[in-house]
Formats: structure tokens, C-alpha cells, sequence
């Protein structure tokens, strides 16, 4: 009768803090939404214009929630390599280096071998995959055989790819698109033969990239892999315990690389198809990921490392990228976007934090109840 009383006491304890959950992240999301207009008109400018201008330039204009969607596909692909490599226990900060090398090699390819043939495509994409996922390899090889801490590491890669990738387009010219007389060279690549680009997908005069459905593809797969296959529940212990886990004979070295290598790979394949869908005008510079890394490892982060929440999030942050452009038209600073993305991002970590210190209290009192 006790144990009986007891599970049904859980029950209800679990069901009332879930609630309190949801309202504190409503509370905490309409906090950083109060404060992000109240920062709008210190400004001094109109927050009715901004919220206007943003929802004009992320849906309502005529084409702007397929642009939209096409920022959501690199976004959501990184942030399903980040949540993996998170799974695993492994810190990844380095996707905007990863993409951008991903997307480097998936220039070799798309511009400069066979131009125009569809199946440079498929190899140009497979060889960013590559190159991300080698770039995060030094990383893991580092971790493993050195113990050099993977968030430094993946961090210092990060300046190491930018430096590698101006050096393709200046001095080593391996991807510069040298065009005869003319004096002004500009620092990028040449452009994507038509014939290897991706395919675009046209709904309501909204136009966006195959990128778009196979990002989506990602995320639900690796949501059904994470959750339903061993090789999910073994990143999960890995994550959790390395040393329960190695009792149980998860390899640290095989399923942490495998981890990493994921989470490179993704971020990699997210440069190659960015390419390929048309960013940049389909050519590739130094600054070509644009902070697309870091925004894909926030919405990982934000999702709290969950595939299918990702998707949600990563059309959120694509949003405020996309209707960005706009505020400039209506005479706002559209830097102003990335404090109200900071006030969010602070405004969902608030409740898991809040959370975590309930659970932690009522663990001691339980504990010290029993003492």
C-alpha cells in the first residue's frame, strides 16, 4: 500500500511539475520578448514596424518563407550533427569551421571538375561530407591519443579552416575564378555549373532547394537512430557515464570518433549543399558559412539536444535571419535581431536550469530525510 502511495504521489509530483515547466518557458520566452521590444524603443525605433518588417521579410512578402526554409536546411543539418556528438558526451563548437571546409571541398568539385555533370553533385556533397568530418576527426584524434580537449581544439580549427580557405582563393589560387583583364579580382570561386546544382522545389511562388526536405529527412532519421537503435542508446550511456559504459563494453574511442565524425560530417554536407542551393550566387569565398555553424550548434543547444525539437527552432532562427533584411528598409538596425536571438536563447535555458536545481534540492532533501 505504501509503494502504492508512493508511485501515485510521483505521478501527480511529475505531471505538476511538467506544467510548471510549460509555464515558466511561456513566462520566460514572453519576458525576452517584452524586453526585446522595450530595446526597440529605447532605440528609438517602432516596434510595431520591427515585428512587421520581420514577419514581411520571414513570411508574408511574396517569396520570403521559401527563402525561409532554404537558411532552415544548413541550420537544421548542424544542429542534428551537434546533438549527436552532444549525446556521446563530446563537446563539438567547431561546425562553422567544419561547414566551411565542407563546403571548400565541395567546391573542388561542383566548379572545377566536370562542370555541369549531375553526378558531381552527388560527389561534390559526399566530399564535403568528408572534409567536415576529417576536420572534426583531428579534433576527436587529438582528444583520444593526446587528451587536448576537444572544445579547444574544434575552437582553434575554427580560425584554422578560415585561414585555409583565403589561402585556396589568394595565394594559392586553387579555387580563385581568374577572369582574362580584368584588373579587380574578387576573392571567390566560380560559379556552379546549372547541371550540378540542386533541384528546386517551387510551392505558391516560394522557391526553395532539395536541401530543404533532406534536412528534414535528417532529422527524423537521426531522431529514430538516437532513440531506437543500439547505436543511439550506446552514445546515451557513453554520454551519461564513460565509465559505466566501458564497463559495459561501449568503446570510449569508437562510438566518441564515430560521434564526432557525424557531427563533422553533417556540418560539412551542410557547406556543400549551401553551395549547391544557391547561397553566395552558387560560388564559394572565405566568409562563405556566414555564422551558420555557431547559429546551428545554438539551435542544438536550444532544442536541448533533441532532433525532432530542432526542426521547429531551426525554422525560428532561419526567421529572424531571413527578416533581417527587411528592417533595414524600415529604417532599423538589424543588429537589433541578434539581441533579440540572445534574449531567447537566454530565455530557454532559464526553465531546464530552473529545473535541474529543483531536482538536485529535492534529491538532498530526499537524501538527507533518510539519513
Amino acid at each position: 500500500m505504501r509503494v502504492v502511495l508512493r508511485s501515485a504521489i510521483g505521478r501527480l509530483r511529475l505531471g505538476r511539475d511538467q506544467r510548471e515547466l510549460a509555464l515558466l518557458y511561456v513566462a520566460c520566452l514572453v519576458g525576452a520578448l517584452l524586453v526585446s521590444l522595450l530595446l526597440i524603443e529605447v532605440n528609438g525605433s517602432s516596434w510595431t514596424r520591427a515585428v512587421n518588417a520581420l514577419v514581411d521579410g520571414a513570411f508574408q512578402n511574396p517569396g520570403r518563407w521559401g527563402e525561409t526554409l532554404r537558411r532552415t536546411a544548413p541550420l537544421l543539418v548542424v544542429a542534428v550533427g551537434s546533438v549527436v556528438a552532444t549525446k556521446a558526451g563530446i563537446i563539438n563548437i567547431g561546425q562553422e569551421g567544419q561547414l566551411l571546409v565542407g563546403a571548400m571541398g565541395g567546391a573542388f568539385i561542383l566548379t572545377l571538375v566536370q562542370p555541369g555533370n549531375p553526378l558531381m553533385l552527388v560527389l561534390g556533397i559526399a566530399l564535403g561530407a568528408a572534409a567536415g568530418a576529417l576536420w572534426a576527426g583531428l579534433a576527436g584524434a587529438l582528444w583520444y591519443w593526446r587528451r587536448i580537449p576537444i572544445v579547444l581544439s574544434t575552437l582553434l580549427l575554427v580560425y584554422l579552416s578560415s585561414q585555409m580557405a583565403a589561402f585556396t582563393l589568394t595565394r594559392g589560387e586553387l579555387l580563385l575564378n581568374v577572369v582574362p583583364g580584368e584588373p579587380n579580382r574578387l576573392l571567390q570561386s566560380a560559379e556552379v555549373a546549372p547541371g550540378s546544382r540542386l533541384g528546386i522545389i517551387e510551392v505558391f511562388g516560394n522557391r526553395f532547394p532539395l536541401s530543404v526536405p533532406v534536412a528534414l529527412a535528417m532529422a527524423l532519421g537521426f531522431g529514430w537512430l538516437l532513440s531506437r537503435t543500439t547505436w543511439g542508446f550506446r552514445l546515451k550511456v557513453l554520454g551519461l557515464n564513460p565509465r559505466t559504459a566501458q564497463r559495459a563494453g561501449v568503446s570510449d574511442v569508437r562510438y566518441g570518433m564515430s560521434a564526432i565524425l557525424v557531427s563533422g560530417a553533417t556540418a560539412g554536407m551542410a557547406g556543400a549543399m549551401m553551395l549547391a542551393g544557391g547561397e553566395s550566387q552558387y560560388k564559394f569565398s572565405s566568409g562563405f558559412s556566414s555564422s551558420v555553424g555557431w547559429d546551428g550548434l545554438l539551435v542544438a543547444l536550444v532544442a536541448r539536444n533533441s532532433p525532432l525539437l530542432a526542426v521547429p527552432v531551426a525554422v525560428v532562427f532561419a526567421a529572424l535571419r531571413s527578416g533581417s533584411t527587411f528592417l533595414s528598409v524600415a529604417g532599423i538596425e538589424a543588429v537589433l535581431v541578434d539581441v533579440v536571438r540572445a534574449l531567447l536563447v537566454v530565455a530557454l535555458f532559464i526553465p531546464p536550469a530552473i529545473s535541474d536545481l529543483r531536482r538536485k534540492r529535492r534529491a538532498l532533501a530526499s537524501l538527507t530525510e533518510r539519513t
